[in-house]
């Protein structure tokens, strides 16, 4: 089964060059794009994709505010933010309102189909080396009592788990890191994601620094 793709950015040449990558893979259909905020929200109604690559900084609304009422919507698609390193804030928000990760813009071609493959499966997008940078600024300064009483309730195992999923490990890395079975981890990250509760690892990953454990001394 193919998945379905719809791309927001209001650079046409953007737009064009993400589909030209994306239609090259058999599995990825580009079912529409829209050049701002207000065209991806009724594009993602009307072709219902998979997965959306949402930049930020579009005219009439912008991708924030596409985001947030994309994933408001019951079963509506993964949101991809497309960003440059200027747009910290922007993108913290983004996930904050339920993107499943982001891609730098000028990311390799491989890595865009892959971020859409890992998303579409229900996976999240965290590229460790931006992922700290973004969350990390836009975090330290807020507030986090409803985080802080989260994350208490995880066993000390259960935190370490988050804390390494906030620094970016994969379930292969975090298992390498702990001496346990990948199986293990998964059953770890599930019942993190599960008590916090988290939708997925970015949700979790942000609670870690709201609620200032990414930051325990280890």
């Amino acid at each position: 089964m193919s998945i379905r793709v719809l791309i927001a950015d209001d650079q046409e040449m953007v737009r064009t060059g993400f589909r030209m990558i994306l239609a090259s893979e058999p599995d990825l259909v580009v079912v529409g794009d829209a050049k701002d905020g207000a065209e991806a929200v009724a594009a993602a109604a009307r072709h219902r994709p998979d997965v959306v690559l949402m930049d930020i900084r579009m005219p009439i609304q912008d991708g924030l505010w596409a985001t947030r009422e994309i994933c408001a919507a019951a079963d509506g698609p993964a949101v991809v933010i497309l960003t440059t390193f200027d747009d910290d804030a922007y993108v913290y928000g983004a996930l904050a309102a339920g993107a499943s990760g982001f891609l730098l813009k000028d990311a390799p071609a491989d890595e865009l189909v892959s971020a859409v493959r890992v998303v579409a499966n229900g996976a999240a997008l965290l590229a460790p080396a931006v992922t700290r940078r973004v969350i990390d600024r836009a975090t330290r300064h807020r507030a986090a009592t409803d985080d802080t009483a989260a994350v208490s309730r995880l066993s000390n195992r259960e935190r370490e788990v988050l804390r390494l999923m906030a620094d970016g490990l994969s379930n292969a890395e975090i298992a390498r890191t702990l001496v346990v079975g990948e199986a293990t981890v998964k059953t770890h990250v599930a019942r993190v994601l599960q008590k916090l509760p988290a939708r997925d690892r970015v949700q979790a990953v942000i609670t870690a620094f709201r609620s200032g454990l990414a930051y325990e001394p280890r």
